[in-house]
């Protein structure tokens, strides 16, 4: 999402250098519109990648060794500055394996997308509970979970504590990576989750890889998002994993797509009341279909770093700058409906990248169907509580709220 600091501030994600998504700053914003209002606008389509006819949903495809982490060397990486995991205690040496299989992609369609596996080196027989990673905004094909499979990297770290990890890499990385990525579009963003999960289930299988029948989910910033949405296509889907679904625990996701995107409008705003008028949804929606496809193609170079090597999916601005709230509710929310198991939700109240608002937006709506305390919002006690420097208290957060829940670690 949206850069506290300056675009393309790479440390904003407290993950790796372009973890985040930067939005734009007013002044480049100014020369944008008045270069449209010159030349009127051009063309930002493209073409979807190849797909893959006939094959079936979360169908396992392949999988392939990758490579194993000791225990040394995790607990070296844990123990190290800049660690996002400081508080974990690796138990085990971890084997990883790249997993590809059938999902679709943003516009429907099935493709063949990948994923990491990591599993714990326990011994022959042993039970371990099912961890679903959610990664935040990467930019780079080589930051994809299966393409980093690294001691410092929280799959692996979190598969060193005793857990089965899946991380999804998202359509438009890894295997897939000439596809767009679909960027906060909840449909394709969960069936990349679900349907790894099944493909890792059929792998596990195959090589009596057994789980304890415990499933949870992990994600901070596009990761939370995703976490979200995964959670809600299970419930709505009757989905065989949701029996093992024991919690989510979402971090600063943008829940509600139409408020967090509404907060860095409004920055634009507040920086330039000239420009108030040019930037807002439904003026730009005014000026027509050409010109309107250019301040997205636009929007999304500058908002890109030059040197990222992944395509974005414009869907989720395409509605925005429509002023499309239907379609921002249909394509992209995920904040309004009932869980049956628990939503651990945190957020720091500083975070200018993804509003705090998108978060106890998410907790009222939840609540006011009746989710009572199965939701809870815990507050990211950094100072100041921005996105970035809530990562390590989030990881923090999320092993505290594991720690009573898991089994056979």
């Amino acid at each position: 999402m949206a850069h506290e600091a300056p675009v393309r501030s790479s440390a904003e994600w407290g993950m790796t250098p372009s973890r985040a998504l930067p939005f734009w700053p007013a002044t480049l914003l100014a020369a944008l519109v008045l270069t449209l209002s010159a030349c009127g606008g051009g063309d930002s389509s493209s073409t979807p990648a190849p797909v893959v006819p006939g094959a079936t949903a979360g169908q396992l495809k392949d999988a392939t060794p990758i490579n194993t982490v000791t225990l040394a060397d995790l607990t070296a990486a844990v123990g190290a500055a800049g660690s996002k995991l400081p508080g974990a205690v690796p138990r085990y040496a971890v084997r990883s394996w790249r997993l590809t299989y059938v999902t679709s992609d943003g516009f429907g369609r099935e493709v063949v997308a990948s994923g990491l596996v990591s599993v714990p080196v326990k011994p022959d027989g042993a039970r371990s509970p099912v961890l679903s990673y959610q990664h935040a905004t990467i930019y780079k094909d080589a930051q994809a979970p299966s393409n980093l499979v690294v001691a410092t990297e929280p799959p692996v770290v979190l598969a060193s504590l005793g857990y089965i990890v899946v991380a999804a890499d998202y359509v438009g990385y890894g295997t897939s990576h000439a596809s767009q990525h679909p960027y906060l579009l909840a449909t394709p963003s969960a069936a990349a989750v679900l349907d790894l999960l099944t493909a890792a289930r059929t792998w596990r299988q195959s090589r009596s890889l057994n789980d304890n029948g415990q499933l949870f989910l992990l994600g901070y910033s596009e990761g939370g998002y995703t976490t979200l949405a995964a959670h809600r296509a299970m419930q709505t889907s009757a989905s065989p994993h949701l029996a093992q679904l024991i919690a989510s625990i979402p971090g600063a996701g943008p829940y509600h797509v139409g408020v967090t995107l509404d907060a860095q409008l409004q920055r634009v705003r507040d920086e330039n009341a000239a420009l108030a008028a040019l930037v807002s949804p439904g003026q730009l929606g005014k000026q027509g279909t050409l010109v309107r496809n250019e301040v997205r193609r636009l929007i999304l170079r500058l908002v890109i770093p030059d040197d990222a090597d992944v395509t974005f999916q414009s869907t989720f601005l395409d509605n925005f700058l429509a002023d499309d709230t239907a379609a921002i509710e249909r394509d992209s929310n995920v904040h309004d409906w009932k869980p049956a198991a628990p939503i651990r939700l945190f957020h720091g109240r500083d975070d200018q990248t993804v509003p705090y608002l998108a978060s106890t937006r998410t907790l009222q709506a939840m609540q006011a169907r009746g989710a009572g305390s199965t939701v809870t919002l815990t507050d990211c006690n950094a100072t100041p509580a921005s996105h970035t420097g809530c990562v390590v208290p989030y990881f923090n957060h999320a092993l505290g709220q594991l720690a009573p829940l898991a089994r056979d670690l």
